[in-house]
């Protein structure tokens, strides 16, 4: 019997490689036919650099307002004032200048603004009902790290009150327009750019892991993982090769088939989460940390697919659990749990919540309860 199955394609209009971004976005607003043009944007580039004025400055008087005030993992309350602040102005465009959690939070404003929330609280009526109202300001981003966020429909937005990451997802919130420009990364502290391409490169992995990968999602997910595997290192040695940070780019940018077209992730992906939301560990670390345990774990039941994950980063033969610990190492990135302070004590709390998270019961070897999960953990403590 031949396979069955079917490819969901994203509301992503076009993705722009290679040009000054600041050029690149004028050019769209202008095709757009926007007016009130609002910026979510990176404080330290805002303070630190010319980018944003750079872009201000190329977007003239359609620019309306600039909210700078993102906190990492993407907080309600911030998101909130991004909104309040993007609804005063009357903006009908948001363009984010900045890493994940600015896409991310920007994709949550748009829900914000379509269904008349106001308040944190608010909140809980937008978060997957099918009575929600789709964005009508839409985005453009201009990503500064590799997580590539801005390619998926889905916003994770921590909620303070439990600690917990939520979903907050629409097909309309995905960008409309993505701007790769590796001149802008410059500016990206390496672990950060780093350690977010190993989460492009958890995207890569998991996606061609996944019991439910196809074969257009796995043409992606192993080129992008081979532009990644080679690339990181070339950007580690020398930060000025915008060829290898455009590398990394498209790399990214690949990692996200699996996931825009509705291939789930596993759990390092879900335990990533819970160790973002509860103890601030950054997106790009979770993944340096569970990835290799996770691909250990899992090895009985996909050792084929991770073979062909070790020989798209250069190493045919090897176990890709002990390839991807080296690849990460290489790069100087954390590798254990003790290493970003979280001891055993937190593994049966951690454990319980990765449970709840849409990605550790789509694992390819099932996890049926948190004894699996606990595990994981001890295989990356």
């Amino acid at each position: 019997m031949p396979a069955s199955g079917h490819i969901v394609f994203s509301r992503m209009d076009e993705v722009i490689y290679g040009k000054p971004a600041a050029e690149a976005a004028a050019q769209l607003v202008q095709r757009h036919g926007a007016e009130r043009v609002f910026l979510m944007v990176s404080g330290t580039l805002n303070r630190e650099t010319d980018e944003i004025e750079r872009l201000r400055r190329a977007l003239g008087n359609k620019c309306v307002g600039t909210f700078d005030k993102m906190p990492a993992h993407s907080p309600r309350s911030a998101i909130i004032a991004a909104a309040n602040q993007a609804r005063e102005a009357r903006a009908d465009l948001i363009v984010t200048l900045g890493g994940g959690s600015i896409t991310d939070a920007a994709k949550a404003v748009q829900l914000c603004l379509a269904n008349g929330v106001t308040t944190v609280e608010g909140m809980d009526a937008i978060r997957g009902t099918a009575e929600m109202k789709p964005p009508t300001v839409r985005q453009i981003s201009i990503p500064t790290t590799l997580s590539a966020g801005e390619f998926s429909g889905m916003a994770g937005v921590t909620n303070e009150a439990t600690k917990v990451k939520e979903m907050f997802r629409h097909p309309l919130t995905i960008p409309q327009a993505v701007i790769l420009d590796p001149e802008v990364t410059r500016h990206t502290p390496m672990w950060l750019f780093l350690s977010t391409g190993i989460r492009a490169v958890d995207h890569c992995v998991e996606g061609i892991c996944s019991n439910e990968s196809t074969e257009f999602t796995n043409a992606s997910a192993l080129h992008g993982l081979s532009l990644l595997a080679r690339g990181l290192p070339r950007v580690m040695a020398n930060p000025g090769d915008m060829e290898a940070r455009l590398d990394c780019q498209t790399g990214s940018w690949l990692s996200m088939a699996g996931l825009a077209a509705g291939v789930p992730m596993g759990a390092s992906h879900g335990i990533g989460y819970v160790l973002g939301a509860m103890f601030d560990v950054p997106h790009g670390h979770t993944s340096c940390i569970m990835l290799p345990a996770v691909m250990r774990w899992n090895k009985s039941a996909n050792a084929k697919k991770q073979a062909t994950v070790a020989a798209a980063m250069g190493h045919p033969g090897k176990e890709a659990g002990d390839v991807l610990d080296d690849f990460i190492r290489g790069l100087g990135m954390p590798r254990s749990l003790g290493e970003v302070k979280i001891g055993k004590e937190s593994f049966e709390r951690i454990a319980a919540q990765a449970m709840g998270t849409p990605w550790v019961p789509r694992n390819p070897r099932p996890i049926p309860s948190p004894t699996e999960v606990r595990e994981i953990l001890e295989l990356a403590a």
